[in-house]
């Protein structure tokens, strides 16, 4: 691990509070604990991305560490600037802010996020130093993002052309080029956070190595802030982003027929009406909205269990973790990387059937002191495998191996 003070440029479309969900959340810990280190963080993220996507005003909540520099990216002319990213794979509007940012000061370290609408594959020659990429989308094998084809199912048989007209958007042409190829060659390093992942990027074509780097939370994140009301009854949570790939239909229907524990919805996204309307009726099944995860310790701990029903292929599972942090078991399905944090620490089960999820929450009800030990057992892991030093510490060991190797 690196002893001295490094400087880090975190490249990003999106950065709280301009965000949509868990890779943001991800660039905000590791900057903010970067930064507690004694390192120095630079966070350029674009602002049009999230208007371009978004109408609604941007959460509040995120506090900055003393030694982390947001640089949100503004072009004037709102979703243009997106778009002409989108479609010619290259910084275009925001190519005279990131060169400004990047002449002005080597960074030791150019970390790149989800880059898709800051500046496309073509910022990945900006910089210099120790050069990294992490896998938090699967974008880089992927128009979509989220290998969801055709707005309707896992992807298992990739026919992009028509799956982006699926989801009413125009093909990306740079993708029949060989332009993210070549820039892929000025990245030193590729991070993934599950195994699954790195596997999923491999069976698509990458032929780069890729080192596996699981998320973390850091401890106390959301001490002092307000949490948010627990329900009397019993219950189950779910958290996230109300897309149709994160399967909440699939678990209000199984609520429809049971009774013996609330079911309480955080988050927002264009499903929500249709949702809202599916649970009509369902006096146990409560939808909180959207809320800063700072708030949500409460409902986390007092909660039998988090359910993650995702239908579609997740690259982790960070509401996992949060579940753990406060000593709850989570029940995943069996798809994609939802089952790594469970089987890795055993803190919770994995499901295939409707059978099998009626039966992991009804056990985790029933028996207080099993969901305890299970509860236990993803806290500890969390601790040893998913908390803010034993992931630092990784991750600047891999940099350290770079520039050990660039200097040789």
């Amino acid at each position: 691990m690196p002893e001295r003070s490094l400087s880090f440029c975190m490249v990003t479309t999106f950065y709280p509070p301009y965000h949509f969900g868990g890779d943001a959340m991800y660039v905000y810990r590791l900057s903010n604990a970067l930064a507690r280190g004694g390192h120095r963080v630079t966070v350029v993220h674009s602002v049009d991305a999230y208007r371009a996507l978004s109408a609604e005003s941007p959460e509040v909540g995120f506090p900055q560490q003393p030694g982390v520099e947001v640089v949100p990216l503004r072009s004037g002319i709102g979703s243009v600037s997106p778009l002409l990213t989108y479609l010619s794979g290259r910084p275009a509007l925001t190519a005279a802010p990131l060169r400004k940012i990047f002449s002005a000061e080597d960074f030791d370290v150019v970390h790149f996020h989800n880059v898709s609408l800051v500046g496309g594959p073509g910022v990945l020659s900006y910089g210099s130093g120790v050069k990294c990429y992490t896998m938090n989308e699967h974008w880089l094998v992927c128009p979509m993002h989220v290998l969801w084809k055709n707005n309707r199912e896992p992807c298992v048989d990739p026919s992009c052309f028509r799956c982006s007209l699926t989801f009413k958007r125009p093909p990306q042409l740079w993708r029949y080029t060989n332009l993210l190829e070549r820039q892929l060659e000025n990245v030193d390093l590729f991070l993934s956070p599950s195994r699954f992942t790195v596997q999923a990027h491999h069976d698509r074509g990458f032929r780069r190595s890729i080192h596996h780097l699981p998320y973390f939370l850091p401890k106390g994140e959301g001490d002092g802030v307000p949490e948010l009301e627990s329900p009397k009854r019993p219950y189950f949570l779910y958290v996230g982003r109300l897309e149709r790939l994160k399967g909440v239909e699939t678990l209000i229907e199984r609520f429809r027929d049971y009774r013996s524990a609330d079911l309480v919805i955080v988050g927002d996204g264009s499903q929500e009406p249709g949702l809202r309307r599916q649970a009509a009726g369902l006096d146990h099944v409560h939808f909180v909205g959207r809320a800063l995860p700072h708030a949500l310790a409460g409902l986390y701990r007092d909660a039998i269990a988090l359910i993650v029903p995702s239908v579609g292929f997740e690259v982790f599972g960070i509401v996992t973790l949060e579940a753990f942090a406060q000593r709850t078991p989570a029940i995943v399905r069996d798809l994609g990387a939802l089952p790594e944090p469970v089987t890795d620490s055993g803190g919770g089960y994995v499901y295939g059937t409707d059978a099998e999820l009626l039966e992991a929450m009804e056990r985790l009800r029933l028996d207080r002191a099993h969901r305890d030990e299970l509860g236990a057992r993803g806290h500890d892991a969390w601790l040893e495998k998913w908390s803010e030093v034993p992931h630092l510490d990784a991750y600047l060991r891999l940099i350290a191996n770079v520039e050990t190797i660039k200097a040789s």
